[in-house]
């Protein structure tokens, strides 16, 4: 039985560019973590948890927290700016 099959590339591309190619911390007290939620399921309670963690231990005065639309899909261009702008340090990740 013949057939057509269409393949999806899931990969993104590279879409932020920075004048400034890398930052080191020499730790994070008193800085600002960025977390970007990929949208599946428990991502959110981690990022929950991990940020009273680093704000209770470790000194962060910030978190920002943002979420995708879904898992499947890149995060909006205005999104990564917000968050390489105003954060030190972004996590990204995935729950299930």
């Amino acid at each position: 039985m013949a057939g057509t099959v269409t393949l999806f590339d899931p990969t993104a591309p590279g879409r932020v560019e920075s004048a400034q190619t890398s930052r080191s911390m020499s730790g994070l007290a008193g800085g600002v973590v960025g977390f970007i939620d990929n949208a599946k399921p428990n991502f959110n309670h981690l990022v929950d948890d991990l940020a009273e963690l680093l704000m209770s231990r470790y000194g962060v005065v910030r978190v920002i927290k943002r979420r995708k639309k879904a898992a499947s899909v890149p995060a909006p261009e205005p999104m990564l700016r917000e968050i390489a702008d105003e954060c030190d340090l972004v996590i990204t990740g995935s729950g299930d």
